[in-house]
């Protein structure tokens, strides 16, 4: 199996970014930015953002990853972006277990939080099975081309990431 790697995302990147968020497989589930955006969010103190890459034969982008609360206090960091291209591979998972490991044990934060379309199930059904509980729902905040959508708000503690470690580890 191929690995897969987050790398900080240079400046030369972001036309893979806009396209993967462009895509019509994506475009629904994210907010569009302008290249400006990730540019901002590149050089930003507070931001990490990173381009998934695979790696193996031939090294391939798939995807990038923004998160958002480095500086925040609290230890609270928010998964602001998860974008993946190609889907049904098993990429959205590892990255997502790349993320928690970087946020608990890397990082060392506290809570690790996301929001999600109430439409986007195939990502739900993700955040859940990795150990995100659903904490709450803002009710249509958000418009799109056809009206408003909710976003569920979810959220994985660093004791019940460690938790969920040690009962995998106690299956193996």
């Amino acid at each position: 199996m191929d690995s897969i790697n987050l790398n900080p995302t240079r400046l030369g990147d972001l036309d893979f970014v806009l396209a993967a968020e462009q895509h019509s497989d994506n475009a629904l589930y994210v907010n569009q930015w302008s290249r400006e955006q990730h540019e901002d969010a590149i050089a930003s103190p507070d931001t990490a953002h990173f381009i998934i890459e695979m790696t193996g034969g031939a090294s391939a982008h798939i995807g990038y990853v923004i998160l958002v609360g480095l500086q925040n206090p609290h230890r609270s960091l928010s998964l602001k972006r998860i974008v993946i291209l190609p889907k049904g591979k098993g990429f959205g998972r590892r990255t997502l277990r790349l993320v928690k490991a970087l946020a608990f044990d890397q990082m060392n934060y506290h809570r690790l939080e996301l929001d999600v379309f109430s439409s986007n199930q195939r990502a739900q059904h993700l955040y859940r099975s990795e150990g995100f509980i659903d904490e709450g729902r803002l009710r249509e905040a958000y418009r799109t081309s056809s009206g408003y959508e909710d976003l569920l708000l979810l959220s994985i503690l660093s004791d019940e990431y460690r938790q969920q470690d040690t009962n995998e580890k106690s299956v193996d």
